[in-house]
């Protein structure tokens, strides 16, 4: 951090979020299973922004329009985001900076600044659709108006204040809580379904009308969006360094393999998560000849008469509002971080938060109230496609960080590996170009 002193200007480097830095301790001599519990965290906290309201929005879409096409591209989704939380989780291990303290460090100051701005609309975007979620959960359980329930989501920031006063590992263990809960739901719901496994697998096969479909497309890019967050690599590139690990190279590399067998698995029940959604839209929507469900209060009206369960609706919604209260959890932790990182400004965390929360409320409560459910749930899936219009100016950075020797040493990425993130970031940019020339008209 940038401090006045009474000779001049001296420049001191704090860590990333130095209230929990280096506060979970590591057993030094203890077994690999003890090792991997004590690292085990971050990438829960991680993969909740993989599973927020954003990806219910466009897996039900994507779901009940297409049936399992898609679910090749959440595959895809998936993989790519665990490449690149791993190349998140090595920066900050190998280097003691997170992504956005690295972008200052790297980059000039004008650059810099446009990444955070870039970056907070990611976060306000985010935002955007946990506010949303939440409102919708509320009014399907307790009969609240959509607009009260979007007020309503300014007092979450009790909840996450509650959550850090009891330390950094309690704050994790709520988050993991509530995606078993989510993952219980799902199991249910799918019990019920009961989907053609074999057009499941097949959906998993890539086809090519996902780029020539423009509705297909649009959709695709959404999920995308909504999977590979680009405030979760800022995220991740610090949580990491709450591990008490040791600071010599055996240290971090011990770190580093035991962070990314966290955040894979992590995501690999995102994945589960993320599927599960779009084979339950796809089995009971799509297959009944129902596809045009694309707004969760829909598929909650829905379930229960086409599974022919009565649970089935209130475990959606139970599953729902548990997603958007984790999400609130770690989109205010990626702002503390990004604006820490990038401009070296510290605000309290319920201020932090305030802030970012009105960002959504007020788009979300204006839409609400000029044109109900429906406007609210394409503003729901419009907040993916933004989100996967910001994540190039964050994955690129990274892999041109991690590719760096001299920033990185013997972690720098292999050539392999650098190919294969270039490969990603190259998909990426170019789904996002295909997008903006079909939107203005021109493919």
């Amino acid at each position: 951090m940038d401090q006045e002193t009474g000779t001049g200007r001296l420049r001191v480097k704090l860590p990333s979020l130095p209230e929990v830095f280096r506060t979970v301790a590591i057993p030094v001599r203890a077994r690999f299973w003890r090792k991997l519990a004590a690292f085990s965290g971050p990438g829960y906290l991680v993969a909740v922004g993989y599973m927020d309201p954003g990806n219910w929005a466009t897996d039900l879409a994507g779901g009940s329009a297409f049936g399992y096409t898609l679910l090749s591209v959440i595959l895809l989704s998936n993989v790519m985001a665990i490449l690149l939380q791993s190349l998140a989780a090595k920066l900050g291990i190998a280097t003691g900076r997170d992504l956005a303290q690295a972008c200052r460090d790297g980059y000039p100051r004008p650059i810099g600044i446009a990444l955070w701005l870039l970056c907070e609309l990611a976060i306000v975007a985010c935002d955007l659709a946990e506010v949303i979620g939440t409102a919708i959960a509320l009014q399907l359980l307790f009969g609240l108006p959509l607009v009260w329930g979007i007020c309503i989501t300014a007092f979450d920031v009790l909840l996450l204040l509650l959550l850090q006063n009891h330390g950094f590992r309690k704050l994790e263990a709520f988050v993991i809580t509530l995606l078993v809960v989510i993952a219980g739901c799902f199991v249910y719901e799918l019990a019920l379904s009961q989907p053609a496994w074999s057009a499941v697998m097949a959906g998993f096969v890539p086809d090519a009308r996902i780029v020539r479909d423009p509705a297909m497309l649009y959709i695709a890019i959404g999920i995308i969006g909504a999977t590979v967050m680009p405030h979760n690599l800022y995220l991740h590139s610090s949580i990491v360094q709450t591990r008490a690990f040791a600071t010599d190279p055996a240290g971090k590399r011990e770190a580093i393999r035991f962070a990314t067998i966290d955040s894979t698995v992590a995501l690999m029940l995102a994945l589960f998560i993320n599927a599960a959604i779009l084979i339950l839209a796809a089995s009971a929507f799509h297959t009944s000849g129902q596809t045009r469900v694309a707004e969760i209060q829909d598929a909650y009206q829905l379930l229960s008469p086409t599974l022919g369960a009565a649970a089935a609706s209130t475990l959606f919604a139970v599953a729902l509002l548990a997603s958007g209260q984790n999400s609130t959890v770690t989109a205010t932790l990626a702002g503390q971080i990004v604006m820490e990182g990038f401009l070296h400004v510290r605000l309290t965390p319920w201020v932090r938060r305030l802030i970012t929360r009105l960002l959504a409320i007020v788009p979300a409560v204006g839409v609400a109230i000029v044109y109900g459910e429906q406007g609210t749930g394409k503003l729901l899936v419009l907040s993916q496609v933004v989100l996967s219009m910001q994540l190039p100016f964050a994955v690129i950075p990274l892999v041109q960080f991690t590719s760096d020797r001299t920033r990185m040493g013997e972690f720098v990425n292999p050539l392999w590996l650098k190919l294969a993130a270039w490969v990603i970031a190259a998909i990426i940019v170019g789904l996002n170009i295909r997008l903006l020339l079909g939107v203005a008209g021109l493919v």
